[in-house]
């Protein structure tokens, strides 16, 4: 039993660092060190800076979560949110956000985000809660 369960956690494990991560930001230094967090982790990572592009990417590849800024040209991480969820995406999309409000709080999860992250934030706290993100999926 005990042989199980070891071999279970590090197929879970495994899966987790093979997991395949979207990080949309317009910000090109928080792209950069989250990329640089995740891929230390063993995440493979790919960077879109604004929702458009995203979009284009979510089309071609399939993601193991999205994690999304707010405020951002073109289209909003609100906005993309929203298009992904109405289009039936059943990756995980994680919030970041320097807006430090309620009512923010509130649209996004109301929109369908699985989790809220505000800026300026710990890279340990983004990774626990990818992983808890990850053993729901």
């Amino acid at each position: 039993m005990d042989f199980f369960l070891l071999n279970t956690n590090l197929a879970k494990k495994s899966a987790m660092s093979k997991a395949k991560i979207l990080v949309v930001d317009d910000d090109h230094l928080i792209r950069q060190a989250i990329s640089f967090k995740l891929e230390k982790e063993g995440y493979t990572v790919k960077v879109a800076n604004d929702g458009e592009s995203a979009l284009s990417m979510i089309e071609n590849e399939k993601f193991d979560i999205i994690i999304s800024d707010i405020m951002m040209p073109y289209i909003s991480g609100f906005e993309l949110l929203k298009i992904l969820k109405e289009k039936g995406s059943e990756a995980p999309i994680l919030m970041l956000t320097a807006l430090n409000s309620e009512n923010a709080v509130v649209k996004a999860f109301d929109l369908g985000a699985d989790d809220y992250l505000t800026k300026p934030f710990s890279p340990n706290e983004l990774i626990m809660r990818i992983k808890k993100l990850l053993d729901k999926k």
